[in-house]
């Protein structure tokens, strides 16, 4: 995976993640923060391979529909990309956040 992408996945589940099971959220904190891989995440886990890819790639497509029905992210870019006073903008970043 690119790493663009890899950011922009880490970026949704930073503002989405809490709408993710403990599971969903389990198996993404291990691969993309804990940097396991499949292989040793299914050891871990007890279950397949394929399971745990499943069960990412079901993570990642959920968080992509977060995004486009919300659009917090966009939003947060736009916000952060505008010249206007960092205390202010502070302000909006973190109610957009809550």
């Amino acid at each position: 995976m690119e790493e663009e992408k890899r950011q922009l996945i880490i970026d949704l589940y930073d503002i989405y993640g809490l709408l993710l099971t403990d599971k969903q959220r389990e198996y993404f904190e291990d691969y993309y923060f804990m940097d396991l891989s499949i292989t040793e995440m299914a050891e871990n886990y007890g279950i397949s391979r394929n399971g745990i890819h499943d069960q990412l790639k079901r993570t990642v497509i959920a968080l992509e529909s977060y995004e486009e029905k919300l659009h917090l992210y966009t939003k947060i870019k736009k916000i952060d990309s505008m010249e206007m006073d960092l205390e202010i903008k502070d302000r909006i970043l973190s109610l957009l956040k809550e």
